[in-house]
């Protein structure tokens, strides 16, 4: 007999997942009438079907197959955490996760919604829950946090098997902590967070210090909104 999310999954036959270079996100092919599109990242895309929306297909770019058993093991490392989806299951083509209501933090900017620094401490509590389980918590930024009733939840834990430090939360961290005030509740376009972002994959060749990048970033924005 078939689970819920088995039934669920065969409106995703038709749609296909391709990577592209750079870093870029996926491009999506095929199209499903039983599920919608809820999130795009360089590696997979995320998809919830209609007739089970308590879960979440993240399904893989046919290249990146070789991810989602190691994905699906972390998941399993991190079980009983309430910072992280739960992974019910996976195929040789996607992983089954819990689907997460909530707002990321890329739409709180853009929408000028308030970030509490509840959320920036749960954050921190997830990565030492995540040290704690010999993993490496990396590749936090902005789209990959949830916010949940003024609470953290942190989504795609694919590079925790990965080494190094990508300094992408410390980063965030600091610029909530001491320029996030002067943006609180101001909304900022999309186009702007765009940009921002390739600023700062290219800050090392153009900047000083993080510092003098996001001085020059908040120049930006405040003339922007003005």
């Amino acid at each position: 007999m078939q689970n819920e999310w088995q039934k669920a999954s065969e409106s995703l036959s038709n749609i296909i997942v391709l990577s592209n270079p750079n870093n870029q996100p996926v491009t999506i092919k095929g199209d499903s009438e039983g599920a919608r599109c809820i999130g795009v990242g360089t590696d997979a895309a995320v998809f919830q079907s209609y007739c089970a929306p308590e879960y979440a297909f993240k399904i893989y770019a046919e290249d990146r197959l070789d991810k989602i058993k190691a994905e699906e093991r972390v998941y399993q490392q991190l079980e009983g955490s309430s910072f992280f989806s739960t992974c019910f299951a996976s195929t040789d083509r996607f992983l089954v996760l819990s689907y997460e209501e909530g707002i990321t933090l890329f739409d709180c900017l853009l929408q000028g919604v308030h970030i509490p620094e509840r959320v920036i401490h749960d954050v921190e509590d997830a990565r030492e829950y995540v040290r704690q389980k010999e993993l490496n918590p990396r590749d936090i930024h902005l789209k990959n946090i949830l916010m949940q009733n003024g609470r953290a939840k942190i989504l795609d834990v694919s590079e925790y098997i990965q080494p190094g430090n990508d300094y992408r939360w410390e980063h965030l961290k600091e610029a909530y902590g001491r320029y996030y005030h002067l943006m609180d509740g101001r909304p900022i376009p999309f186009w702007l967070l765009e940009t921002i972002r390739k600023w700062y994959h290219q800050r090392q060749k153009n900047f000083p210090s993080f510092e003098d990048f996001m001085h020059f970033v908040l120049k930006h924005i405040t003339f922007k909104n003005k």
